[in-house]
């Protein structure tokens, strides 16, 4: 059985990527959940040579990073790419430029499950980058039909956009209806759900992280478990 290393589900937003395409897919894993800052994280070097998560095991076999991850799996389990070639490229290519780019909307909104925000500011940079969400997801949506970005099932291109439905629902962003859409279909799906719940019952907190999301936006409410 595959075994997945990943950090804590509030805020790994790599993390999630690898664990809701393999959830989505029906792969069966044994997750391997070690905190940010944690006691054992130095000793996650001895499982990735980047030091990072996600991290996949397959018997003598390691993989890491979930583009990674997503291609490894692609090779041995049908669906995790969209069947038809031309939605297979595109969908490829949707997932490499979330994998490399949207820097802005990363770093302004940081993934944080269980809060909701409100920046302190919008700058030009965070609303291009939501503008060009739009109009991928709305190209994906009307060439293929939908209700997914590529097939009508979940594939490998919905988990790297997973994480930003997370952040549309945290900061509260603003979406044309087809983007909101597709952003509360991703909220809905079961594996999406299944992460979420997991994410509200921890009761770790990263300091660093934390402090990233205070440093960047105000506070209207915590969901967490109440932090240890």
């Amino acid at each position: 059985m595959y075994e997945l290393y990943i950090g804590n589900k509030n805020y790994s937003s790599w993390s999630l990527r690898a664990w809701v395409l393999m959830r989505a897919a029906g792969i069966e894993f044994k997750e391997h959940l070690i905190p940010f800052g944690g006691p054992a994280w130095e000793d996650f070097l001895e499982i990735s040579p980047s030091g990072k998560i996600p991290c996949l095991v397959d018997g003598s076999t390691l993989v890491w990073d979930s583009l990674a991850i997503t291609e490894y799996l692609a090779e041995r389990h049908r669906g995790v790419w969209p069947q038809d070639v031309g939605a297979r490229a595109w969908a490829r290519s949707a997932a490499a430029e979330m994998h490399s780019g949207f820097i802005e909307l990363r770093n302004r909104c940081p993934m944080s499950v269980g809060v909701r925000l409100r920046l302190k500011e919008t700058p030009p940079a965070l609303k291009r980058d939501t503008a060009r969400l739009e109009t991928l997801w709305a190209d994906g949506l009307d060439r293929f039909g939908g209700p997914f970005l590529a097939a009508r099932s979940f594939t490998a291109v919905d988990a790297f956009f997973a994480p930003v439905a997370y952040r549309v629902q945290s900061f509260g962003l603003e979406l044309s209806p087809t983007a909101a859409g597709y952003t509360q279909r991703l909220l809905e799906t079961p594996a999406m759900r299944q992460w979420y719940e997991a994410a509200l019952a921890e009761n770790f907190r990263d300091a660093p992280h934390e402090a990233e999301m205070l440093s960047i936006a105000h506070v209207v409410g915590d969901l967490r478990a109440p932090a240890l």
